[in-house]
């Protein structure tokens, strides 16, 4: 409880730092570039253009969900990504990235997860204002369920910033713990069901497949934001994969706090 108290404290005491450093961790990232702020969209293009291709054109196994072409199934669940990406091998680099403010300025190491998650949320948000658009420009308009995508977005934050919270503290502990977090994001993005549909998966050969990938945060969400563009589905119509969801992020929540505990004192002179 000591601990829980500390970090809300650090939060609350730093809190227009945090909102600085996040609108700075912004401009660091798309700056430096001729193109600059352009990368934040393009990038994002050229990936979902290659995966369109490559299972539309080249594989023929995009399937289309009745009413919504592949393009559209396809950009809710991977727009996503790119946010759940960058905070699970980024995140997990964060104290190393900004050790600065940990060795010299003597920021609270609990706020540097925060700061990082606020500025790639707010990329996020952009991102997927412009997957509305994509959907208006093709006859899909905004509905009631639309409404749930701030809901999945906070959630999101939460937990990957948690994530960040309890990887962090022991990549800057140890070098190999981030390459292994590195090296397992791919392995992450192929079996979350991010650009394949897990519906397909056959429960009477895997019965047990799809609740387990719903212990998955990156396959939660990847399904949540189809659930409101393309599915139409709420919240609270799929209660076991929420509640899987959330035991996952409760014991990350555990983890962070256990680690934060053990090896807050310790980092400032790894680092």
């Amino acid at each position: 409880m000591k601990t829980i108290i500390g970090i809300i404290k650090d939060h609350v005491e730093w809190r227009s730092q945090i909102f600085k450093l996040a609108k700075s961790d912004i401009i660091k990232t798309y700056s430096g570039a001729a193109l600059g702020w352009s990368w934040m969209f393009i990038s994002p293009a050229i990936n979902i253009f290659v995966f369109w291709f490559a299972f539309s054109i080249g594989l023929k196994q995009g399937s289309d969900v009745p009413g919504y072409s592949f393009l559209l199934w396809l950009l809710p669940g991977y727009v996503p990504w790119f946010f759940m990406n960058s905070m699970l091998s980024g995140g997990a680099g964060v104290l190393r990235k900004y050790s600065y403010l940990v060795t010299k300025v003597k920021f609270p190491i609990s706020t540097i997860p925060t700061f990082v998650g606020l500025s790639k949320i707010a990329v996020h948000i952009i991102l997927m204002a412009i997957v509305v658009l994509i959907f208006v420009i093709h006859g899909k308009y905004p509905d009631i369920y639309y409404l749930q995508i701030p809901i999945y977005m906070a959630l999101m934050r939460f937990a990957f910033t948690m994530w960040s919270q309890f990887s962090s503290m022991l990549a800057a502990i140890s070098k190999d713990f981030l390459n292994l977090v590195k090296a397992m994001t791919t392995a992450v993005f192929w079996m979350s069901g991010i650009i394949w549909n897990i519906d397909k998966i056959d429960d009477s050969q895997l019965p047990w497949l799809k609740t387990v990938l719903m212990f998955n945060p990156v396959t939660y969400f990847a399904t949540g934001y189809r659930n409101c563009m393309v599915y139409k589905k709420w919240i609270w119509d799929e209660p076991i994969q929420f509640l899987c969801f959330m035991t996952t992020v409760v014991v990350v929540i555990i983890l962070s706090i256990w680690v934060n505990r053990k090896l807050v004192k310790v980092i400032p002179d790894v680092l």
